[in-house]
């Protein structure tokens, strides 16, 4: 990648959605950027809950635990929510964790000590009590073809700012956004 690329990728910053977001499904989103290049970009939708799944549900439809072994999940687990990534490829999961989790060749580090695995094995490690110190997963996420983005950008669709893991991490979902202004100063 040459060093003007690098330094305008937006890889491992947030996206905020503009109050006058006209696209619904991005409608006050905080999304966190896992790659950005010329040939387009992916990140994640970090304030959106999937309100009718919860992990062990998702974890007993994917056979890695059953209802009896459920109940014994770790309680970071049993507490946590899966949440919409976006509108593309809504049957996948991503899981954006801390770096002290790493699968080899499965885990992606994007940027200052955030990760990206898409695999099983981290759930399974996850409902074991072991897996990162700080997750959360994301089915689906939200893409750009080439320039698109930045279209949008230009567009007022969108600002961009560092990413925080304290916001990218928390549970309450209802304040990212108003965090990731705030982070701003707006």
């Amino acid at each position: 990648m040459a060093a003007s690329e690098a330094t305008d990728s937006l890889e491992g910053q947030f996206l905020i959605a503009m109050p006058s977001m006209a696209d619904s499904r991005f409608e006050h989103s905080v999304i966190y950027m896992c790659s950005h290049s010329d040939q387009g970009a992916m990140g994640l939708v970090v304030n959106q809950v999937a309100r009718h799944l919860s992990l062990e549900e998702l974890l007993i439809q994917l056979d890695i635990v059953d209802d009896e072994t459920a109940i014994r999940l770790p309680p970071q687990v049993r507490d946590m929510s899966v949440h919409k990534g976006g509108p593309v490829e809504v049957e996948r999961g991503f899981v954006l964790h801390s770096d002290d989790f790493m699968l080899n060749q499965s885990t992606l580090s994007i940027d200052n000590g955030i990760c990206l695995t898409a695999t099983l094995e981290i759930l399974r490690a996850m409902a074991q009590g072991g897996g990162p110190a700080h997750a959360m997963l994301a089915l689906g996420y939200a893409g750009w073809g080439p320039g698109q983005l930045e279209t949008e950008i230009q567009a007022n669709g969108w600002l961009t700012a560092p990413a925080d893991p304290e916001i990218l991490f928390d549970q309450d979902t209802e304040k990212k956004w108003h965090r990731a202004l705030a982070s701003l100063g707006i």
